[in-house]
């Protein structure tokens, strides 16, 4: 099983910036693909990004313009990099492993984001 740290969540104003980082404890991290959710008092968990171990980046309707997934193979990190925050981005940010050989998922803590003024 892999262990995911996600970090960089806290507090942001309206139209302010904040950068995810999902790390994971393995050496084959570049065979993984890694997915942002986030999850929201009283609502579902929704996929926000993703990235595959092609590197090829997909984001959610309201994520596109806004969100940027990136990944550094060598640091065993993904990052999420937010801009324009809005209220309904606030929740907290889990990050999801995903192996295609084995099929197992690997699931972070999460990291909460706070957007108010």
């Amino acid at each position: 099983q892999v262990l995911v740290v996600e970090s960089g969540g806290g507090l942001a104003q309206p139209g302010g910036s904040l950068t995810l980082s999902c790390s994971a404890s393995t050496s084959l991290f570049d065979r993984y693909d890694v997915h942002w959710y986030r999850q929201s008092p009283g609502k579902q968990r929704d996929w926000v990004a993703g990235i595959t171990r092609e590197e090829s980046p997909t984001y959610s309707d309201s994520s596109k313009g806004r969100l940027t997934i990136s990944r550094d193979n060598t640091k065993t990190t993904v990052f999420l990099q937010m801009k324009n925050l809005q209220p309904d981005d606030a929740g907290v940010y889990l990050c999801s492993m995903n192996s295609r050989a084995t099929h197992y998922v690997s699931w972070g803590q999460g990291t909460q984001v706070t957007v108010s003024s």
